[in-house]
C-alpha cells in the first residue's frame, strides 16, 4: 500500500519540479484565538455566533456542506414522513436556535447480499433478509459539528434527548409517523428509572456521520491537507484516480542508508526531487502512449502506477484471490523479463523494463490509491461552522 504521510509536489505552471526536499521538510503552525462567552440561554450557549435561520419556504435538505458530524434526532415513514420532518426542522430552528436539516434515504431489504463464508461450490453465500420490505425513511438530523468528540456535540445531545418539541407531542398529534414513537413512549411511561421519564420524544437521538460524504473522510489515516495541497496540482496526480487501486509499477527513492556519517553529508532534498522528476517524465511518457499512468509523491519516495481498478480480484474458499486479468496484465506487461545473468552461463535472472531510460519495478503490484483526507480539510479551518 502507498504510504499515506506527507507528499512531494510538482509545479504544474512552470513544468519544473518545485524544491520538494525541502518543501516537504518545512512546518506551519496555526493560531487560534479564543472569544470570551456571554450570558444567554442555554441553547444559545451551545450555538452562540449566530442565529440559526427558520423560513418555512426553505426545505433544508442535508448537503455534503454540512456536517461532518451530527446528531440523529428522529425519523419519520408514512405518506406524511417529509411534512413531518420539515415541521420539526422548523421548530428546532426557531425554537432551539439548532442547525436542522431533513435527510431522505431508501432502504432496500428485497435484494440478496453476499454473506460470509462460502457455499459447496466455493462461491460466496447468497443471503437474504428475513422480512423482505423496501421503505423510504425521513430523517431529522441536527449539526454541524467537526468532529464526533467536539464538545458541543455532547453538550448538545444531552439536551436534545430532553427536549419537548410541540410538533412530537403523540397526545397532540395523532397521526404522528415518528418511527417507533408510541413504542418509545410506552416504555418511558412504565420505565422504572426516572432519568427515562424526563427524556423527550427525542430521547434516543445519537451522534452520527453525515451520509452524503465520501467514506475517506471517515478513514483514520487518511492524507492531510498539507500532503493534498502538495499533490493535487498535479495534472496525472494518484489522488485523482477514480478507482479504489492501481498497479504500481516504478518506485523512485532517495539515497538511503543507516550511516548517521553519511546521512548527516547527504543532500536529502536533492535525492527527493530527482526521484520526483523521474516519476513525473515516466508518467508523462506513458500519456503519450495512451497508458492510464498517475503519479504520487511523499517525503520518502515518489512512485507511478497504472490503470484505475474498483477490484483487484475475486475471493477465493483457499482464502487465495483470483487477480483480476485486467491487473495481471498490467503486471504482466510492466514487469521484469528473465534473462541470462551476465557471467553465469545458461542461468536466468530477472531483467526490469525500461521506458526512455528509466528503470521500471521488477514486480509491479496492486496498491490502493490514496485519498484526499476531507477531514483534515475540516480540521485545519479551511471550513468555518456557523454553530
Amino acid at each position: 500500500m502507498l504510504p499515506a504521510s506527507s507528499l512531494l509536489g510538482f509545479s504544474k505552471e512552470t513544468g519544473m519540479t518545485a524544491n520538494l526536499g525541502k518543501l516537504a521538510l518545512a512546518a506551519m503552525v496555526g493560531l487560534t484565538a479564543a472569544t470570551a462567552g456571554r450570558a444567554a440561554p442555554p441553547w444559545e450557549l451551545l450555538f452562540p455566533f449566530k442565529r440559526v435561520d427558520a423560513d418555512s419556504n426553505n426545505p433544508y435538505y442535508l448537503s455534503k456542506e454540512n456536517g461532518p458530524w451530527l446528531i440523529l434526532v428522529a425519523s419519520f415513514s408514512g405518506d406524511t414522513a417529509e411534512q413531518q420532518a420539515r415541521d420539526l426542522v422548523l421548530e428546532l430552528r426557531s425554537r432551539f436556535n439548532v442547525s436542522a436539516y431533513v435527510h431522505k434515504q431508501t432502504y432496500d431489504f428485497t435484494q440478496p447480499v453476499t454473506g460470509l463464508g462460502y457455499d459447496e461450490f466455493g462461491r460466496p453465500k447468497q443471503m437474504k433478509y428475513r422480512t423482505s420490505a423496501r421503505f423510504d425513511s425521513v430523517a431529522v438530523l441536527v449539526g454541524d459539528f467537526p468532529s464526533v468528540e467536539d464538545p458541543n456535540l455532547e453538550k448538545a445531545l444531552e439536551k436534545l434527548k430532553y427536549a419537548h418539541p410541540q410538533c412530537l407531542d403523540i397526545q397532540k398529534r395523532q397521526d404522528s409517523t415518528q418511527r417507533f414513537a408510541g413504542l418509545r413512549d410506552f416504555y418511558r411511561r412504565v420505565s422504572n428509572d426516572p432519568e427515562q421519564h424526563k427524556k423527550g420524544p427525542m430521547g434516543n437521538a445519537f451522534a452520527t456521520r453525515n451520509p452524503l460524504l465520501p467514506e475517506e473522510y471517515f478513514v483514520a489515516g487518511g492524507l492531510d491537507q498539507f500532503v493534498v495541497d502538495m499533490n493535487k496540482d498535479l495534472e496525472f496526480s494518484l489522488l485523482d484516480c477514480p478507482g479504489r487501486y492501481s498497479v504500481r509499477i516504478a518506485t523512485f527513492r532517495g539515497q538511503g542508508t543507516m550511516d548517521l556519517n553519511k546521512m548527516a553529508m547527504m543532500d536529502v532534498s536533492d535525492a527527493l526531487d530527482k526521484a520526483a522528476d523521474k516519476a513525473h517524465k515516466l508518467t508523462l511518457a506513458l500519456r503519450k502512449q495512451n497508458v492510464e499512468a498517475y503519479e504520487f509523491h511523499d517525503r520518502h519516495e515518489s512512485v507511478v502506477t497504472v490503470g484505475s481498478f474498483d477490484s483487484v480480484g475475486t475471493p477465493r474458499a483457499d482464502g487465495k484471490i483470483d487477480l483480476n486479468p485486467a491487473v495481471h496484465q498490467i503486471m504482466q506487461a510492466y514487469g521484469a523479463d528473465r534473462a541470462p545473468l551476465p557471467g553465469a552461463g545458461a542461468q536466468l535472472g530477472l531483467r526490469p523494463k525500461s521506458i526512455n531510460g528509466i528503470v521500471l519495478d521488477a514486480q509491479p503490484l496492486p496498491v490502493e490509491t490514496p485519498k484526499a483526507s476531507i477531514g483534515a480539510a475540516y480540521s485545519n479551518g479551511n471550513r468555518q461552522f456557523g454553530f
